[in-house]
């Protein structure tokens, strides 16, 4: 069951977030500042928790500054006890369902190109992403960006 983020998900998130291997430390703290930011009324921000058992993953998105329709999907994120299980396709449905009522027209979404993102690059592109860009060592030497988009 979706549910829009609401002061009692923050715990639960942010053992997800500390637990999701590959977000960075300081990656963590990013996607957290996002969700108290989305708690105290910031509308840049927009996040979905997944409620099941428990809090099953969660999605934060939101529009691109700057751009007509066009929205950054910022994190996702699913419990290691409920990835394969179609939880993450399920919140990008969400999302992207929630966007075109919105009139959005495109989703972009940033991820890194090494091999401990392949599986990440793989879930985008079986969700209907492509391979827009790939900015070589962005991050650092060998640290490609990699970058998805979706028209809605």
């Amino acid at each position: 069951m979706m549910k829009p983020l609401a002061p009692e998900h923050r715990a639960p998130l942010i053992e997800l977030i500390r637990a999701t291997p590959e977000f960075s430390r300081e990656e963590a703290d990013v996607a957290i500042e996002l969700l108290d930011a989305c708690l105290a009324g910031d509308r840049d921000y927009v996040v979905w928790v997944d409620i099941e058992d428990g809090v099953r993953g969660y999605i934060c998105y939101g529009p691109t500054p700057m751009t007509e329709g066009t929205y950054d999907l910022y994190w996702i994120a699913v419990a290691p006890s409920f990835q394969g299980r179609g939880v993450g396709r399920t919140l990008v449905t969400h999302m992207e369902s929630e966007l075109s009522r919105s009139g959005a027209r495109l989703v972009r979404v940033e991820t890194e190109g090494g091999e401990a993102y392949a599986a990440t690059r793989a879930f985008y592109e079986a969700t209907g992403y492509t391979c827009a860009a790939t900015l070589r060592d962005f991050y650092a030497a060998g640290r490609d960006l990699v970058i998805y988009t979706r028209y809605l």
